[in-house]
């Protein structure tokens, strides 16, 4: 049963609209011009005291992104995480993505790198997912096996395409992958998701699909670089999911659930009954749980 915290958000988030670009295809282009007019800041805010940060500019496929890195304070890094923030592809980084990172930085003792990646309408997987991959590479020249990939949503869709992409191409197979509540089929075909529609005060299928339109620029939406769930998922490294049951991402979760056994992927699953999109990264009992579990993990695997 969700927490008391946990069962007013869906009431906060109808109440706020959190929900009219998601459902209104209008709306989301709105967004979209929006956003081509005016970008949106991304510079950290003020966050704890224990946790430094750097700032540098991407090379090669990541050349001119601002990259920020998020150190703990009190001594080296024994590894690194790079993290892809939500927000549909549209959106810039949030406030919960740099706490998030930092608790990761603090109390992991990794150097986390949140990237400012290019978004709906200039940024598209084909060119972002390699990106990622790249500076994962160039992570494993300084932290060797431990470096880890990290992902909320739409970010979750660039790290697990990332990974695979890694896997494939490369042969690297990553220590830990973090998927929070990750878009994985950008076809949204699953006959489950209108099922889940009513329940989800967050989360809507017409503005998703405008804001995937331009993300999946030339490539078809089966791609693996577009929809992870088309990728092959044998030989990655361990992976962690959570999902809540008030999202309509939750049937394609249960979804990659199914394919990660019969590829004989470990794969730690988190369901949360009830609980709504990105529920790890809420300002409740259940996010507070999950975030000190993926420290907990991420600290195991260094």
């Amino acid at each position: 049963m969700p927490s008391f915290t946990s069962s007013i958000l869906p009431a906060f988030f109808r109440l706020t609209r959190a929900n009219r670009t998601f459902v209104d295809a209008d709306a989301a282009r709105r967004r979209v011009e929006e956003r081509r007019r005016h970008p949106r800041p991304f510079a950290p805010p003020h966050l704890r005291r224990d946790v430094a940060i750097t700032t540098a500019y991407g090379t090669g496929l990541t050349s001119g992104w601002p990259l920020y890195t998020l150190a703990p304070a009190d001594c080296e890094p024994t590894g690194a995480l790079i993290y892809a923030h939500g927000g549909a592809w549209v959106n810039e980084v949030a406030l919960q993505h740099w706490q998030l990172a930092a608790q990761i930085a603090a109390e992991a003792k990794l150097a986390v790198t949140v990237v400012i990646y290019p978004l709906v309408p200039f940024g598209t997987a084909g060119a972002v997912v390699p990106a990622f991959a790249e500076l994962v590479l160039a992570a494993r020249e300084l932290y060797g096996d431990r470096v880890f990939l990290a992902g909320d949503s739409a970010g979750g869709q660039i790290a697990l395409s990332a990974a695979q992409l890694l896997r494939e191409r490369d042969g690297v197979t990553l220590a830990r992958t973090i998927l929070i509540a990750p878009a994985l089929d950008l076809s949204f075909a699953n006959p489950q998701i209108p099922l889940v529609q009513p329940s989800d005060p967050w989360l809507g299928k017409p503005g998703s699909q405008v804001y995937i339109e331009h993300w999946r620029g030339e490539l078809p939406v089966t791609d693996a670089l577009v929809s992870p769930l088309f990728g092959v998922l044998a030989g990655l490294g361990p992976v962690t999911m959570f999902s809540g049951t008030r999202d309509i991402l939750n049937p394609d979760a249960r979804l990659l659930v199914e394919k990660a056994r019969a590829a004989a992927l470990e794969l730690d699953y988190h369901e949360g009954q009830g609980l709504v999109h990105v529920y790890p990264l809420t300002p409740t009992p259940e996010g507070r749980a999950a975030r000190a579990l993926i420290v907990r993990q991420l600290r195991a695997a260094v």
